[in-house]
Parts: C-alpha cells; sequence; structure tokens
C-alpha cells in the first residue's frame, strides 16, 4: 500500500516510492529506495522536501497516514473547484494564430541560442535584439495563448535549453494577463522569462547535457547559474529590475530551501514567485532524455500539492486557471473512446473544454476529424468527457496536425 507521510516522520527501513517533488531538487540518484541511513534523511530533509510517498510493502508502515489514493481524491476535489472560475476569452481563433506562433518560436529559439552564445563569449546582451522579440510573443499571447503555448509544448530534445526559455517568457507573460498586471509589467517580466537562464551558457556542456542524475558536484555547478545569469546581465545597463530579479531568484521558494539565497516567504518577490512555478512546470512536462515529461494535468496537481510549502497558493492556484487543467495541445482520451487534441478552455469549466476528435482507438481507424465541445450536452455537439490525457508518443501521434478542422 501507497501511502503519503511527512518528511519528520520517516524511518530507516521505509521504502520510498516518491520523493514528491520535481527532479531538480532532491540531491538522490533515484527515487524509489530503503532508507538504510539517517544521513539520507537529513539529505531529504535539507532538500526542501516535506511530505513523501512510501511504500508499506516493501518497508516500515506509519499508522492512521493517508494512502495515496486519499491524497489524490483530496486534490482532485480542490482541482475541480479551481476549474470552475472564469478565464480570459481569446481574440482570435487558434487556426488564425498558429502560422504566426510558428514563425515566432523559431525566431525566438534561434535569438536565445544567440543570447547563449554571446554570453559564453563575455559579451553583454544586446536587449535592442531581445525586446522585440517578448513583444511578438507577447501579441501572440493577447491574441490568442493556446497557439504558441501549444507549440511550445512539444519540445526538441536537442534544443531543450533554448526552448524551455521561450516556454518561460510565453508562460510568464500569458500568467502576467491572466492577472490584469499591466503591460510595461507584463513585457519586462517576459523579457526575465526570456533571460532567466542565461547563466547556463557558462555551465559546461557535458553537465548541462548530461544523460542522466547529476552528482553532488555538479548539481554545485549547475546552482551557479541564477547568480552567473544576473552577472551577464547587469554588463547591459538598460536591463531593469525585473529581469535581474527574475534571473537571480526564480529557484528560490517559500520554505527557505531554494537558491543561490535560500530566500524565504515574504522574501521573494512576486514577480519571482510566478516565475518559479512557470519555469518547474514547462521542466516536469518536457522529455528529456533521462527524464520523462509528465502531462500537463499531472503537472499541475503536483504544483497545487508543492504550493504548500515551495509555491504562493494562490498564484499556483491562478496559473492552473491561466493554463488550464488540459492546456491547448493536450492529447486527451474520451469517455467514448475517441482520441482528441484539445483547441480552446471553456470559459468557466476547464474540465470541459473544446476537442478536434480524429481517432477511434475501439474500432482502431482514424475517423474524420471533428470538434466537439465538452460543455455542450447529447445532440448539441457534446455528450463526451475526457477520461485521461494521452501521450502522443504511445500512439505516434502529432497532437498538433489535429489542431484544427477542415
Amino acid at each position: 500500500m501507497l501511502k503519503k507521510i511527512d518528511a519528520s516522520q520517516l524511518k530507516t527501513g521505509m521504502y520510498i516510492h516518491d520523493l514528491s517533488c520535481d527532479w531538480m531538487t532532491h540531491p538522490f540518484v533515484r527515487n524509489r529506495f530503503l532508507l538504510t541511513s539517517e544521513e539520507e534523511i537529513r539529505k531529504i530533509v535539507n532538500a526542501g522536501i516535506h511530505d513523501v510517498v512510501i511504500d508499506c510493502s516493501k518497508g516500515l508502515d506509519v499508522d492512521h497516514a493517508p494512502t495515496l489514493e486519499e491524497t489524490r481524491q483530496h486534490t482532485e476535489e480542490a482541482l475541480v473547484e479551481i476549474a470552475t472560475r472564469p478565464v480570459i476569452v481569446t481574440r482570435t481563433t487558434l487556426a488564425e494564430e498558429l502560422k504566426r506562433a510558428a514563425v515566432i518560436r523559431q525566431q525566438a529559439t534561434g535569438l536565445v541560442r544567440t543570447v547563449m552564445q554571446d554570453a559564453r563569449l563575455g559579451k553583454a546582451i544586446e536587449l535592442d535584439s531581445v525586446s522585440p522579440m517578448v513583444e511578438n510573443i507577447t501579441e501572440s499571447i493577447l491574441r490568442n495563448p493556446g497557439a504558441l503555448m501549444g507549440m511550445l509544448r512539444i519540445k526538441n530534445k536537442d534544443d531543450y535549453t533554448f526552448l524551455h526559455s521561450v516556454s518561460v517568457c510565453t508562460l510568464l507573460v500569458a500568467f502576467c494577463r491572466s492577472r490584469g498586471m499591466d503591460a510595461e509589467t507584463t513585457y519586462q517580466a517576459g523579457l526575465g522569462g526570456l533571460l532567466h537562464d542565461t547563466g547556463k551558457a557558462l555551465v559546461p556542456d557535458h553537465v548541462l547535457n548530461k544523460p542522466g542524475p547529476l552528482t553532488d558536484e555538479e548539481f554545485a555547478i549547475i546552482k551557479k547559474h541564477p547568480r552567473d545569469g544576473y552577472d551577464i546581465l547587469l554588463k547591459s545597463p538598460e536591463i531593469g529590475p525585473i529581469p535581474l530579479d527574475i534571473t537571480l531568484h526564480h529557484h528560490e521558494r517559500r520554505d527557505g530551501s531554494g537558491y543561490p539565497e535560500k530566500q524565504g516567504e515574504g522574501a521573494i518577490s512576486e514577480l519571482a514567485q510566478m516565475a518559479a512555478i512557470v519555469d518547474v512546470y514547462d521542466a516536469i512536462t518536457a522529455d528529456r532524455c533521462y527524464h520523462k515529461g509528465m502531462s500537463a494535468a499531472e503537472a499541475l496537481r503536483k504544483i497545487y500539492e508543492w504550493s504548500k510549502f515551495h509555491f504562493h497558493p494562490t498564484y499556483a492556484q491562478e496559473f492552473m486557471r491561466c493554463v488550464g487543467i488540459y492546456p491547448v495541445g493536450t492529447m486527451v482520451m474520451l469517455e467514448s473512446g475517441r482520441l482528441g487534441v484539445v483547441i480552446e478552455p471553456h470559459e468557466t469549466n476547464l474540465l470541459a473544454p473544446k476537442v478536434n476528435v480524429f481517432f477511434n482507438t475501439k474500432r482502431n481507424v482514424y475517423i474524420r476529424p471533428e470538434t466537439v465541445d465538452l460543455s455542450r450536452p447529447v445532440g448539441f455537439g457534446g455528450g463526451d468527457k475526457i477520461v485521461r490525457p494521452e501521450s502522443p508518443q504511445k500512439w505516434n501521434v502529432d497532437p498538433m496536425q489535429f489542431i484544427s478542422v477542415g
């Protein structure tokens, strides 16, 4: 039986099933192992991990601890409540924005690559070349956030570092917009998102792209990148305080377990806290050569759970509203057995988006694509519901092929 317990309850002889944190947080080579020493317990606590999942069939039990299923049910109930608050309506259709978004994705990725190369050579970042790209991304988000955000969900592993920066910029701009922030603040946050990982230009490639878990020494090198990025940005005299703050503090956590300054609640700025959520969300949903990305829906569940200690709970919930429980581009299995791809969130219920269906799994055949509005009843273009997100790799499908009908 799997149970979720507080880290303070850990004892040697327990079997860790899940450390319940993002993969870049914990200092262990693996996620599942038998606790054999007090030193291992100290490492878990010192890493800022507050609760873990134990397997009682493989190690010691904890009486009266909730089962993993019980805690998941509690999270599910909270998410359903979050999913029924209104969202911002888009200005253009997804189909209209997709072509523009494709160009922006390509250009922005190339720009970040150039920024990283310049930083590695010791050059100052030319903000005159970066600013127009942030403006293009912002304008795309204003027209239809689902287009660019959906496209950025699929990343080439070789270009991950660059695409991640574009994704963080895009998501942070959308997050600021959904929270009603003014245009200048949104732009500065977007600039910070695009440049937040500039310090990784100084991380050796064999560490940055290592096809496996990092050693303690390698993790210490990685943890230098916020400060290195901050120092690089300081070479550009026109850089503002918001991009500097986001770059230096996007790995800080409310419980003081983050880095580089171990800032706690009250010390971390609003935008740095927002950037932290965005950064983790994009990282844990991406496929890496050593880390299988989780679905957007599962990632949001994790962020909700981690918000008890690491993230601002209100910001975490508002981010869920911003991206949607099933973001645009998510492939889903419907109760009818049809596969579809989410194309538009519902205004008041994120569990009932519009979906383009294209495959019947019961008959194992492709069907003529059609749009199903899951908020509508049978006979009115609806009458179905999402059972679970699906992996495009499992079905060998590019969901973006079916993002528009006709």
